[in-house]
């Protein structure tokens, strides 16, 4: 059975949700989850959360999707520990560092991936699995062929985004709000930036802005490819959207037409209609969207409409009675339901009647009241003697006492509680870094032609994986120490780019940049060292440490980290920070040019205008789009700052050769930076 699984920014939606029927809820608490600007749920509202959930069937999943600094290790190991003694279900993560805190400290509770993982191959979901995982949300950016080949490929239970809002970006990879005004989305405070304008042609549209995501046309089929779960985002959105899309995906599922709800639900939320290009493979300029005056008025006439849905309870489970009544004997209710039995003894004792006595219709009457509450009546026996009577009070309370006890039950069935004794104290003893005076550099280009003549021998170059072979042999045979980039968009090419990492390795590159657990474990099994690199989103000392344990030797730190928290880094992984760059602000699979122009006109040479004038060039070389920050993060003036690095990262993307040789001179001469540039996050740090 395929899982519908429900968004729950507030109470009310939680119970629209559930009310509408879906399987499954998914809920943030007050801290460290990706929607930080929803309602969220405070600890005592989600344990009430879980209760009515699992007394009606539905599991409920905490989004812990966010990247987490070492100074909130205690506080997330807290939160953990909380959901751990109260059932959560599961918890959907980011962080690699959390898996380990979540086996110990709630070892009743599943693990599920998050999207903001990045992780888009089969490779990287089958890694999961060996680390704990038991499912994987695969990005939205995948095609129909795509899932059905992660389906076919991975064991896990994989989570598909049916409908709801799309971002531009490729979650996880996603820098602009914390770039341009430090609300950063991988920490839970997106402010949405790319829904302004940001035009290919400087008219002030909104070329990063795409339309509602809906694939609930295609629920069927994606049920015969294996998915396991279909999920409506919408943490932040109204209760009545709750209850459309959740009742448009049943209906889909029972194979019923309900165009009236189609049609609601467009009205309530949709930026131009619906878009279904990914999963089709048609990425172009009919799946930007943004939302206009008419959707807004629309949404007004159908609202009313909508929360009828789910203003009634709607019952879930049957529930056979078998009523007990002798002369001189207390009456009781014997209750049968999914599986469970409870009897229940009232202490009226049934007497002879002297005005009328209770039939079986009175009986079945008072059990039949079950409104208000998860359950619709199934068969009704009696067991009674003739000519008593008691109270028909007495006989509502046993109702309501074998209804609750029953409840009680079902809660207890539905409520993960380990066997296994929850461990406190953490096993991980991180040592203090040692710093090094002379730090290695490396020097990412974009192209061969931008390498200056007179570049330092000691300093390794890297180069993007898609490069030609000849290039990469080139440098190797002038003993050059050359490493290569894999792309942080792998999708569908999994099989392409370990073969060229295979051959690459073959011809002397020894070490690989990797910046997402799918790139880390094809460039594995060549054989490399491999480096952590942008995209990565590593936070804190734990993650370092998972990803030394897997995989590499070094690691460039998150972008989003102060000079402070990148010097209270600890562990005996090599770490480095990237001192100049225009920082990639979005990774994205559909190119935003394709709003107004195509590859064929941008000859891979676009660029966007915000509303206040600055450019931002897009880079397609790797396969997908990169969206530069519109000036470049300069910190080689001040590399003192970075006392715990092991090593210093130039990345160069728009730079002529010219340009580069001057920069790195720069660097060498820790000298001022001339031109327009940002110290990043370095100094001013992410909400």
């Amino acid at each position: 059975m395929c899982e519908i699984l429900a968004p729950a920014g507030s109470f009310e939606s939680l119970v629209a949700a559930v009310r509408c029927s879906a399987d499954a809820v998914y809920l943030g608490a007050d801290s460290f989850n990706a929607r930080g600007n929803a309602k969220n749920f405070g600890r005592e509202a989600l344990k009430e959360a879980v209760k009515y959930c699992h007394e009606r069937n539905v599991k409920v999943y905490l989004t812990l999707n966010t990247i987490i600094s070492d100074e909130e290790q205690e506080k997330v190991e807290d939160l953990i520990s909380y959901c751990g003694k109260i059932g959560i279900d599961a918890f959907i993560i980011q962080d690699l560092s959390l898996a380990e805190k979540i086996k110990r400290l709630a070892p009743a509770a599943h693990i599920h991936a998050s999207t903001q993982m990045s992780v888009q191959t089969a490779e990287g979901i089958n890694f999961l699995e060996k680390l704990g995982f038991s499912r994987a949300v695969v990005p939205r950016e995948l095609t129909r062929e795509e899932i059905k080949d992660l389906c076919e490929n991975t064991n896990i239970e994989l989570e598909v985004f049916v409908h709801g809002a799309l971002c531009m970006s490729v979650s996880g990879q996603c820098y602009m709000s914390a770039m341009l005004g430090s609300r950063s989305g991988n920490r839970g405070l997106c402010a949405q930036p790319c829904r302004l304008p940001f035009s290919s042609d400087n008219t002030g549209r909104c070329d990063l802005s795409l339309k509602d995501n809906s694939l609930i046309p295609y629920l069927n089929e994606l049920k015969e490819m294996g998915v396991s779960s279909f999920k409506i985002e919408g943490r932040m959105k109204r209760p009545e959207y709750v209850a459309a899309a959740v009742t448009a995906c049943r209906n889909k599922l029972e194979n019923k037409s309900d165009e009236e709800i189609q049609n609601a639900l467009k009205a309530v939320f949709s930026r131009s209609g619906f878009t279904d290009g990914y999963y089709l493979n048609e990425r172009n300029k009919n799946m930007f969207g943004t939302r206009v005056k008419d959707d807004v008025v629309a949404a007004k006439d159908v609202l009313g409409n909508l929360a009828r849905l789910y203003e009634k309870e709607n019952p879930r489970f049957k529930i056979d009675f078998c009523f007990h009544m002798r002369e001189n004997e207390n009456i009781s209710l014997k209750a049968r339901c999914d599986g469970i039995e409870v009897n229940v003894v009232s202490d009226c004792v049934a007497e002879k009647a002297i005005r009328r006595a209770i039939t079986e219709e009175d009986i079945s009457g008072q059990l039949s009241k079950l409104g208000g509450t998860q359950f619709y009546m199934g068969k009704i026996s009696t067991d009674i003697a003739d000519g008593l009577s008691v109270p028909i009070s007495a006989i509502n309370k046993l109702r309501r006492e074998a209804t609750e006890k029953v409840s009680r039950e079902i809660l207890r069935k539905n409520t993960p509680l380990s066997e296994k004794i929850p461990i406190e104290k953490t096993d991980i003893f991180l040592n203090e870094k040692s710093k090094v005076k002379n730090k290695n550099t490396y020097v990412i280009f974009k192209n061969e032609k931008q390498i200056p003549e007179n570049l330092p021998r000691e300093f390794s170059i890297v180069l993007p994986l898609n490069l030609s072979e000849k290039t990469f042999e080139k440098l190797i045979n002038e003993e050059r120490n050359v490493a290569a980039e894999m792309p942080r968009g792998i999708f569908g090419n999994a099989e392409k780019i370990a073969s060229k990492a295979k051959r690459l390795y073959s011809l002397g590159v020894k070490r690989f940049f990797c910046p997402t657990i799918d790139a880390a474990v094809i460039a594995q099994k060549t054989g490399a060292e491999i480096t952590a690199s942008f995209g990565s989103n590593i936070f804190n000392s734990i993650s370092l440490e998972m990803w030394k344990k897997h995989f590499a030797s070094e690691a460039i730190l998150s972008a989003e980290m102060t000079t402070t928290q990148i010097n209270k880094i600890k562990g005996d992984i090599k770490t480095g920070v990237i001192c100049y760059g225009k920082i990639p602000l979005m990774l994205t699979r559909n190119c935003p040019m394709n709003n107004t122009s195509s590859c064929e006109k941008c000859q891979k040479n676009g660029s966007l205008v915000d509303r206040k004038g600055f450019s931002f060039s897009i880079d397609c070389s790797t396969g997908c789009s990169e969206i530069l920050n519109s000036v470049p993060v300069y910190m080689c003036d001040e590399l003192e700052k970075f006392g715990n690095a092991d090593f210093f990262v130039l990345k160069f993307t728009t730079e002529s050769k010219e340009e580069c040789a001057e920069i790195l001179r720069k660097y060498l001469s820790h000298e001022k930076y001339d031109g327009k540039f940002t110290r990043g996050l370095y100094n001013r740090g992410v909400i």
